[in-house]
């Protein structure tokens, strides 16, 4: 169904509420190259490889607006610890409910401080190191994957120890949590269609897509931001194509301005400005 729809031109643009100029650009093949953006609505820049279309977003408007927000599929910053919890910034409120709930220490329900498996140091898996190959990554015997010592585990927050909560699917999560600093991300990352996550699954092992989305997911929050998007549909599945769509015209809504570079038919036919190059 998806493969036989035709593309839905979008008839009646959103007007643009000013307009944010690119004078003389000059870079890689841009040649004194001057146009302007506009605010509030969604542009598209179009363009075969080669033309210039990054240079001119990521490179000639970001440098003129360094206010801009860039979201691409390009890895996210942390380590192999790194979680969904602790690139949203949940972890250290569950941490401190724990703390509350058993009169503990909040340092006791980290894998990264006081309650990481001693073998594992926190990780959950093990490496056995094969020199010239590839090492072996095997889940660790002594926590068993769950990352935490048993002392850590006996605690429990509403019937739940902590490596339970970070087992989670983000969908469950939504209803157990109500607290104002928690629940708000959960339903960002519930919105930009990352329900089925795990809150503690390592970022190192989210696709390109995912990425893009968790990006987003953390920026949802904000308003009157500039945005660009470098090829959002790449990894995506074309049903979640219009989840995308959604999710764009939200920001708009709040007061965003959306910069798209795209080659998906289906994009360029909902934008309110085109700009090919």
């Amino acid at each position: 169904r998806s493969l036989s729809r035709p593309a839905v031109v979008h008839t009646t643009p959103r007007s643009p509420s000013g307009w944010l100029p690119i004078a003389h650009a000059t870079l890689h093949n841009l040649q004194d190259v001057s146009v302007s953006v506009p605010s509030g609505v969604m542009t598209v820049v179009t363009g075969v490889a080669g033309s210039g279309k990054s240079s001119l977003i990521n490179g000639a408007f970001v440098r003129a607006f360094p206010e801009v927000v860039c979201i691409d599929q390009g890895a996210i910053g942390g380590s192999r610890r790194s979680n969904i919890t602790t690139y949203t910034g949940i972890l250290d409120p569950i941490r401190r409910l724990f703390a509350q709930a058993n009169a503990a220490s909040a340092s006791l329900f980290s894998a990264n401080s006081g309650g990481a498996c001693p073998v594992c140091k926190g990780l959950g898996t093990t490496e056995t190191d094969l020199a010239l190959m590839e090492p072996i990554v095997s889940v660790c015997e002594r926590c068993r994957g769950r990352r935490f010592t048993d002392e850590a585990l006996q605690y429990r927050m509403r019937g739940k120890n902590i490596g339970e909560i970070l087992a989670m699917r983000v969908a469950e999560a939504k209803t157990f949590f109500d607290e104002p600093e928690i629940a708000p991300a959960l339903e960002r990352l519930d919105e930009v269609g990352l329900a089925y996550l795990s809150l503690g699954q390592p970022l190192s092992s989210l696709s390109g897509g995912e990425r893009q989305r968790l990006k987003l997911a953390t920026e949802l929050g904000r308003t009157g931001r500039i945005y660009v998007f470098d090829e959002p549909t790449s990894g995506l599945h074309l049903s979640d194509i219009d989840r995308l769509f959604r999710l764009l015209d939200r920001l708009i809504e709040r007061g965003a301005t959306v910069v798209v570079i795209e080659h998906q038919l289906d994009v360029i036919a909902r934008a309110d400005w085109l700009i090919d190059m």
